[in-house]
């Protein structure tokens, strides 16, 4: 067998430098990627617990309109809900 000669160590040594490179450059690269995505993701979370709030608050103040409605008009809401279910109803024996 014969021996290496030293420009094959060389052509050795740079491709592992080389590579070595790359996978510093690619560790580099989906650290910042990561921590891009956990922003996101951060953000995203915060849009969500944002609109939660958001949409109770909308409804609470629905809830409120509606029941103050009933309680000031509760002959019309007990008419209106009546004609709702004769309509379901006739509804659903038609079909």
């Amino acid at each position: 067998m014969s021996k290496p000669s030293n420009s094959e160590h060389t052509t050795t040594d740079q491709l592992s430098e080389s590579a070595h490179q790359s996978v510093d450059q690619i560790a580099r690269s989906a650290g910042k990627v990561e921590e891009r995505i956990r922003h996101n993701a951060a953000d995203a979370e915060e849009y969500v617990k944002d609109a939660g709030h958001k949409t109770k608050k909308y409804s609470d103040k629905t809830l409120e309109s509606v029941s103050a409605y009933v309680q000031d008009n509760p002959l019309i809401c007990l008419g209106l809900a009546f004609a709702a279910g004769s309509l379901l109803s006739a509804l659903k024996h038609r079909s």
